[in-house]
């Protein structure tokens, strides 16, 4: 409908991202990449505002994350996390999102300690600012459960893990129901570091 239209018309701008969000709705990634590449190109040709930008990079990094391509998603999610802090501040829905978004690369790339810097400044911010039963505060503290749960993690801090993972999971189980992905993913990294403290502690899950 709207290809035939000047390349810096707003229409034709919005017709790619919802042809990139399709097709990443139905995990066809490889051929969202290049709608995504794409849509960033033109959004830099027109000198569209910052705040643009930063949702299109956002969108790229989720494809590249689709694919595994792991430091591509990591370091675009930084930047458009930081981006945005720089414009809206930290207390921002918007910037807690766009942090919970790079702590999922950085755990999913094993880099825990960044994580976990990040989430001590940014959980308390969430809790105060979106409140406990926010979507967006469960994710950030499923986000801590799971990077407390290492290799050379230490017994509190495997018990911190099941903790927290075990209060989000009621809270996701009666926000979400029994099936979101949310409360699914919760409750496997719960059996995760449950597995992981007992193996530490030497004793059998009941």
């Amino acid at each position: 409908t709207y290809v035939g239209r000047p390349e810096r018309n707003w229409a034709r701008l919005g017709a790619i991202t919802e042809l990139g969000n399709g097709l990443g709705a139905a995990k066809h990634h490889e051929d969202a990449l290049p709608v995504r590449e794409a849509e960033l190109s033109m959004a830099r040709r027109q000198g569209a505002p910052e705040e643009i930008m930063l949702n299109v990079q956002s969108n790229l990094a989720g494809t590249y994350q689709a694919l595994g391509r792991k430091e591509q998603a990591l370091h675009t999610r930084r930047d458009v996390y930081s981006g945005t802090l720089k414009i809206k501040g930290g207390e921002h829905e918007k910037t807690l999102l766009f942090a919970s978004n790079y702590v999922k690369s950085l755990i999913d790339l094993r880099r825990f300690e960044e994580a976990k810097s990040l989430l001590h400044k940014t959980i308390p911010v969430a809790r105060r600012v979106l409140g406990e039963d926010h979507l967006q505060t469960l994710e950030l503290r499923w986000g801590y459960g799971a990077a407390l749960r290492t290799a050379c993690a230490t017994l509190n801090e495997l018990r911190e893990s099941v903790n927290t993972l075990e209060d989000i999971a009621r809270t996701a189980l009666r926000l979400l129901g029994g099936v979101h992905p949310v409360t699914t993913g919760i409750e496997r990294d719960l059996r995760h570091s449950r597995d992981a403290l007992a193996a530490r502690e030497g004793t059998k899950i009941k």
